[in-house]
């Protein structure tokens, strides 16, 4: 990737949030093509005038900080345009220009990541819940995805470690910032066995304004988002409402119909936004066909070594449950010859660009944007399309690969 500080100079612009970033970016391409950009560039771009003026501050004395930061802390930063970045997050409305992470890497479009969520001030019942179905997902080959704070988050990350999970947290604030104090030994060991995943650059202190745009990477890196307890209201309801618009599974837990807690989670179940969900099985047999290699060779644990798991027995903590490793890969199948009559009506001009440039060989999105001119943002959405028709293939070191040919 090419220079960090570009990135960073572009989201520390004040007033221009995920929406406004990507929107520079459609219009310049790189990040660095809209620093060097002048007053006159910036005119025709659809931002509010404060968010165009700050484009007219080139200093980079804040991206050489956060660099600084995130080289002492020993912080990597995924940018929109990596390859690594997950194709689900690329998908939603507002995906995170930048996102800083401490642990552990994950291919998140490779992991059957399921969020986690619910009321800080839960009932005892809520947390015994939480942290089982937490546990029972990790143990059985789902990436337990949450918050960090007290209540149903804390309980449902402490259940997936135990359950021999990796585990992922998403932080309204910078990840070298511990939020709330209480969390500290949860903060270090996520940060062991996963990951701590922010937008926010360190030192950025954890606001109430951050946790709803927290939310919605939380549920945009996910299949699904369980919902545990909450009220109508409220920063569960928020996340819910996320995964809701971003096409995501929603799935609640039923409690007695007299518990204010339960106000919430019997809703979505009674409007039928959410599925009723009694173990982790409810959830990942919707997932067990897309990903036999996680789910299918799970091998559940004894009774007791699970006992002693969600007692805290130290010797079972760490232990991680036994999977069946991913099959080797099919050869692709002999590319499909498409007619010209058919090319307009079944690819978009974009897609018929991509097609042509990866024909002879497979290439980095990176490559493809500079070979095609399109877009980064643009062109991701048409290789997403393609892999959905079967057009295109994801090879190792993800480089794509057309599986049709055009009819010259």
């Amino acid at each position: 990737m090419a220079d960090l500080k570009y990135w960073l100079w572009l989201t520390s612009r004040k007033g221009l949030g995920a929406v406004g970033a990507l929107t520079v970016l459609d219009h310049f391409t790189t990040p660095e093509r809209a620093f060097f950009g002048g007053k006159g560039d910036y005119e025709d771009l659809p931002l509010p005038p404060f968010a165009k003026s700050s484009l007219l501050d080139k200093s980079l004395d804040e991206p050489n900080r956060i660099l600084g930061d995130c080289d002492r802390l020993g912080l990597r930063i995924m940018t929109f345009q990596d390859a690594a970045y997950p194709q689900r997050l690329r998908q939603i409305a507002d995906p995170p220009a930048v996102l800083y992470i401490k642990g552990k890497e994950f291919r998140f479009d490779e992991e059957v990541a399921i969020g986690v969520v619910g009321m800080r001030k839960c009932t005892a019942s809520g947390r015994k819940w939480a942290e089982k179905l937490g546990f029972e997902l990790a143990e059985r080959g789902a990436l337990v995805v949450s918050g960090i704070a007290e209540g149903i988050d804390s309980c449902a990350i402490t259940g997936a470690l135990r359950g021999g999970g990796p585990v992922v947290s998403l932080l309204a604030g910078g990840v070298d910032r511990i939020f709330p104090k209480e969390s500290r030994w949860l903060y270090e060991d996520v940060a062991a066995m996963g990951a701590l995943i922010s937008e926010y650059p360190p030192g950025t202190p954890h606001k109430g304004d951050h946790f709803n745009p927290r939310n919605r990477i939380l549920s945009g890196l996910c299949l699904g988002v369980l919902a545990v307890e909450c009220e109508p209201q409220g920063g569960t309801m928020l996340t819910v409402n996320h995964a809701l618009d971003q096409g995501r599974e929603v799935y609640a837990l039923p409690i007695g119909m007299n518990e204010q807690c339960a106000r919430g989670t019997n809703r979505l179940i009674h409007d039928q936004k959410a599925r009723l969900v009694e173990s982790a099985k409810d959830i990942l047999e919707d997932f067990v066909e897309l990903f036999p290699a996680k789910l299918a060779g799970t091998a559940p644990l004894s009774r007791e070594a699970a006992k002693a798991r969600l007692s805290g027995g130290k010797d079972e903590l760490r232990e991680a449950p036994v999977r069946a490793e991913r099959p080797a890969g099919n050869q692709p199948p002999q590319r499909e010859l498409v007619p010209r009559s058919q090319q307009k009506s079944r690819f978009t001009d974009d897609q018929l660009d991509i097609l042509t440039a990866a024909a002879d060989q497979a290439l980095t999105a990176d490559e493809i944007v500079e070979k095609t001119q399109i877009p980064m943002r643009r062109a991701l959405s048409a290789l997403t399309m393609l892999q959905v028709d079967g057009a295109v293939e994801e090879r190792p070191g993800r480089r794509f690969y057309a599986l049709v040919e055009l009819e010259n």
